[in-house]
């Protein structure tokens, strides 16, 4: 039975073998930044352009990757809180925490509304200075 499995595992590393090593061969060939410029061009997608462009681009990229990431923590919060009042049986400390988590969880959505407002108006206008 063990002589079975390891007839097996040699004959699927020798496939494997002969299947990736044109590919990886393929891929070494290849330079990927072109390749992805040729892609979004079939696509319909024009160039991106200056580095001016592709700043702003960038930043607001992040931005938009850490307010999301942010939003996503304040669901959790709400939800954690929801659980801790939803089994609290009756106590009141398990009770006040859960408010206290929900109460600082919606601050914090205010705050990331607010932070979203002025990162947008911010790269809104750097766009428009830049002549994007």
């Amino acid at each position: 039975m063990r002589s079975k499995k390891l007839i097996s595992a040699l004959a699927i590393i020798t496939i494997a073998a002969f299947v990736l090593t044109p590919m990886l061969t393929l891929a070494a060939t290849i330079d990927p930044s072109e390749l992805l410029e040729e892609t979004g061009e079939e696509a319909g997608f024009e160039s991106t352009g200056s580095g001016q462009e592709q700043l702003t681009s960038m930043i607001g990229l992040i931005i938009n990757v850490l307010l999301s990431l942010l939003g996503i923590i304040f669901l959790i919060l709400i939800i954690y809180g929801g659980f801790l009042w939803m089994t609290s049986s009756g106590n009141d400390e398990q009770v006040k925490k859960a408010k206290t988590i929900i109460k600082d969880a919606v601050i914090g959505l205010i705050i990331l509304l607010a932070a979203y407002a002025i990162s947008r108006f911010v790269v809104d206008a750097l766009i428009e200075a830049t002549g994007a």
